[in-house]
């Protein structure tokens, strides 16, 4: 087992390193269209009979470039879950 020791200076220096590369892979920018079963994992759902009826129902935005392919607005998926969400006392 090999021990690295270093100063303080050196030990933040490399922590701030750490955290810069961390949230440099987190702000990947989102795509704003997502597949039908992203959007039913956003919404924590596991039917895709609950994900038409929200589509039907007007409330969450859709594209269909194509018959058979069918992509969500993950902007109108988040503003569907703000609406819906219930105050604390």
């Amino acid at each position: 087992m090999n021990v690295i020791c270093l100063d303080e200076p050196a030990f933040y220096e490399l922590i701030e390193q750490v955290v810069e590369r961390l949230s440099e892979k987190q702000s990947t920018p989102k795509d704003k269209w997502i597949d039908g079963e992203e959007a039913m994992r956003m919404l924590r759902i596991t039917s895709s009979s609950t994900l038409q009826k929200y589509r039907d129902e007007g409330k969450i935005r859709f594209s269909q470039p194509n018959k058979r392919f069918i992509l969500y607005d993950r902007e109108s998926i988040n503003e569907f879950l703000d609406k819906n969400a219930k105050d604390t006392f």
